[in-house]
């Protein structure tokens, strides 16, 4: 599995060690209480439909990028700061990544779990 960045028909894989968080429990805990995570990683967290997702960063101390995507498409991007960054947008999936690997995504790009 896989998360791959499309932009001007170009393709980046942005993971290709990827996570996808199904239980409520683990989406609760998502990256919490974890050291670090490695370069090319990635945790999805996949919803039925869009709504409102909040991310927090609560015991999780190294910086992330998030991307909040509806049918694919970047919504919203943040970067999330150890222990103390907070963000939320609409999205039908949430993909976060080590800090520094969505640097060249932008909201209205593709973004794609490869299976």
């Amino acid at each position: 599995m896989r998360v791959d960045h499309h932009r001007d028909g170009q393709r980046e894989t942005l993971a290709d060690d990827v996570e996808v968080v199904e239980t409520f429990l683990s989406k609760a805990r998502g990256l919490m209480f974890r050291r670090s995570i490695p370069e090319g990683y990635a945790m999805v967290f996949r919803f039925d439909e869009p709504g409102e997702r909040d991310l927090h960063m609560v015991f999780v101390p190294f910086d992330l990028d998030a991307l909040w995507l509806v049918d694919g498409e970047v919504v919203a991007k943040k970067r999330l700061r150890a222990w103390r960054g907070i963000g939320a947008a609409t999205a039908d999936t949430v993909v976060e990544l080590p800090a520094g690997a969505a640097a060249d995504v932008e909201i209205g790009d593709s973004v794609r779990i490869v299976e």
